[in-house]
């Protein structure tokens, strides 16, 4: 295994922090300001858009990105240190066209999407015009179980009829979101891991009603996390995508890389967190000491270190996997560095938050939002006891397949033998 980042990842690396340091931090506070007035899209991301696809930094997330379409071709593992260095700015994944749920809509729409759709939806999303979302967590289904969902995607003549309701529907409520790929039953008799297929449907079809903007810890995204109901809904037989009963194929392709991407920007958030508390060590006095100079928070300080490291690493070693074996391979990796990650990120801004005091709760430091996502991560893609329950899973079978391989290194005693 070699995790050791090429000379262009480097190069990348270095430029996407000087790009970070003079054009997205000075806006930390106009998109704060600019939030809070209820003026979004904010009115300077179209030039930092434009900015950074002239200096080359758009579209990195895509290995199978063609030589004629507008970005840079990467690995999963090149772009995993560009994704961490983005992860410190909640917001600026959407200035290089990074961002989730639109990096895994392209990801689908570039494996499986008929010549008409390249052209109508991916098209427009590579160059940056449009948005989208992802339509599968239902409220009256545990959705971390895809065979559980409800929606139904019924074939009428040249059309599919849709009925449902989503929720946690990211983007949608975004002026430029234009389509959401809906995920529903085809066909409820048959096996449970065929009976749901994805389909395109426009935002502004008929029957398509967007029910809230739901808050996440009393905080609400600008760009939604949105309550959609399907009553009806008609759109033409060609929007499948992929064939019938190949959702739940789909939605693992959509997942694994997407999951890379996720883990690094919490460790990206985690690494900001560290470095903050440490300055602020340095800088305040309690009783007489430092900060870092009383026992516990020196600790906090080195297990922060220490925790970052190990899931930084565990990650790229998922991300070489996947560029190496493909998903398929690599999903015990996928299943545990989604368990890790999101854990990591809230502990370590945990922490931060904990050193800073009272500061720490407020939007004076980037802590409270970070805490927030991280805290949702832990049950956006799948709740971490789906993740840890798979992992269970996986050990179990290779112990059945190895019975007794490891029962020769015990020694029993006389009695027992």
């Amino acid at each position: 295994m070699d995790f050791a980042f090429s000379q262009r990842s480097q190069k990348l690396q270095e430029q996407l922090h000087t790009f970070m340091a003079h054009y997205v931090v000075p806006r930390i506070r106009q998109h704060k300001e600019e939030i809070h007035a209820g003026n979004f899209p904010v009115s300077f991301m179209e030039e930092l858009k434009q900015q950074a696809k002239a200096e080359g930094l758009w579209n990195l997330f895509l290995p199978a990105l063609r030589d004629d379409e507008p970005g840079t071709r990467l690995s999963n593992l090149e772009y995993a240190p560009l994704a961490e260095i983005m992860g410190r700015v909640t917001w600026s994944s959407e200035v290089f066209n990074c961002n989730a749920p639109d990096t895994g809509n392209m990801e689908l729409l570039h494996m499986f999407a008929t010549a008409e759709q390249r052209q109508r939806w991916l098209e427009p999303m590579l160059n940056g015009d449009m948005r989208s979302a992802f339509c599968m967590t239902e409220p009256d289904v545990a959705s971390s179980d895809a065979t559980n969902i409800t929606c139904s995607i019924i074939r009428d003549g040249n059309d599919y009829v849709i009925n449902g309701r989503k929720w946690f529907s990211t983007n949608a409520a975004h002026p430029r979101c234009d389509f959401y790929i809906v995920m529903g039953k085809t066909n409820p008799d048959a096996d449970s891991h065929t009976q749901q297929s994805m389909i395109i449907v426009p935002r502004d079809s008929v029957g398509v009603t967007v029910e809230r903007n739901i808050e996440t810890l009393n905080h609400q995204s600008p760009e939604g996390h949105c309550e959609i109901v399907f009553r009806h809904v008609r759109v033409p037989a060609s929007n499948l995508l992929g064939e019938e009963g190949s959702g739940f194929a789909l939605a693992q392709a959509r997942l694994g890389p997407g999951r890379v991407h996720h883990c690094m920007r919490s460790i990206g958030a985690a690494e900001l967190a560290l470095e903050l508390m440490t300055e602020r060590c340095l800088e305040r006095k309690s009783f007489g000491k430092y900060l870092f100079e009383h026992g516990s928070i020196a600790e906090w300080i080195a297990k922060s270190r220490i925790e970052i490291e190990q899931a930084r690493l565990l990650v790229l070693k998922t991300a070489w996997m996947i560029d190496e074996v493909g998903t398929q391979a690599a999903r015990k990796e996928i299943a545990m560095i989604k368990a890790v990650a999101p854990a990591l990120h809230t502990t370590v801004v945990d922490r931060a938050i904990q050193i800073f005091g009272a500061m720490g709760l407020t939007n004076d430091t980037p802590l409270a939002e970070h805490y927030t996502w991280g805290r949702c991560l832990r049950i956006a893609d799948g709740p971490d006891e789906v993740h840890l329950q798979s992992i269970a899973r996986m050990e179990i079978k290779n112990a059945k397949q190895h019975l007794g391989r490891a029962a020769k290194y015990l020694t029993p005693s006389k009695r027992q033998a």
